[in-house]
């Protein structure tokens, strides 16, 4: 694995020749000011109150220390299922408007090289799928919403791959140390699979803390994927590594990325 650049951390999975992937971190490069401070990915629209330019300016700067063989392809994420197939254009079967937008979806997949897949993320789970043979390779956006609706199914069936081979790898996101939920999220989860409980420790009346990374690896058992890593990073409780929505409120974005060498 080459030498990371001090603004991002690679993948540590067994991936084929030529699949790249990893996490940015919050510093190292960029010119975002606090609280976004440095590298704030996210909130090109001034959403969270960074200016469009600074971070349209860091998203550019992050091609050349990557050696990324292409910009980015961002999405406009809604916690959602809807996956975008970069290949064709396509969100879940339907084609876009050719008006250079970002398509509406939370997951990509794609089959080209050079085709950069990106996630934001401030607590939601990335999640970077790959097939053994580097054929296809995925990434999703796995917030609670997401993972309980389906998203990480939906992005493997859209890679058209069988479970069995294909390769996960889980970035930072809140961990179970730190993430407390309500009732909502629990019963998203529990009432339809008992099983889920063991994810959940209670910690005050109605509240639980959460394992996304225990509840993803459940999701990916029951589609067959059993070579699973990462999920050790909490964005909550690295204030000098990771941007924390749930910590800091106004915030900026990491982006996760995958892609096949050229």
């Amino acid at each position: 694995m080459d030498v990371a650049p001090p603004f991002f951390e690679w993948a540590n999975w067994p991936a084929p020749p030529g699949v790249r992937g990893g996490s940015t971190r919050r510093r190292g490069l960029g010119a975002s000011q606090p609280p976004f401070d440095t590298l704030n990915l996210g909130g090109h629209r001034s959403a969270d109150g960074d200016a469009g330019e600074r971070v349209l300016a860091n998203r550019v700067a992050l091609r050349e220390p990557l050696g990324l063989p292409s910009a980015p392809l961002w999405l406009r994420q809604v916690h959602g299922t809807a996956v975008f197939d970069a290949d064709t254009g396509a969100v879940d079967g339907t084609s876009l408007p050719s008006d250079g937008g970002e398509p509406e979806a939370d997951a990509a997949v794609t089959r080209r090289d050079g085709v950069v897949l990106a996630v934001l993320h401030a607590d939601c789970l990335p999640v970077l799928l790959c097939s053994d043979d580097g054929a296809v390779l995925g990434a999703a956006h796995a917030g609670w919403r997401g993972l309980a609706a389906g998203v990480v199914e939906a992005t493997i069936d859209a890679m058209r791959v069988r479970g069995e081979r294909v390769i996960a790898w889980l970035g930072p996101a809140a961990g179970p140390a730190n993430y407390e939920i309500g009732e909502e999220v629990r019963a998203a989860f529990v009432d339809g699979d008992a099983g889920a409980a063991a994810a959940f420790v209670a910690t005050r009346p109605g509240h639980w803390r959460v394992d996304l990374f225990a509840l993803a690896r459940r999701r990916l058992a029951r589609l067959g994927v059993a070579r699973v890593h990462g999920g050790g990073r909490c964005t909550i409780g690295e204030p000098h590594a990771f941007f924390s929505h749930r910590r800091d409120a106004r915030t900026g974005r990491l982006a996760s990325l995958i892609w096949r060498d050229i």
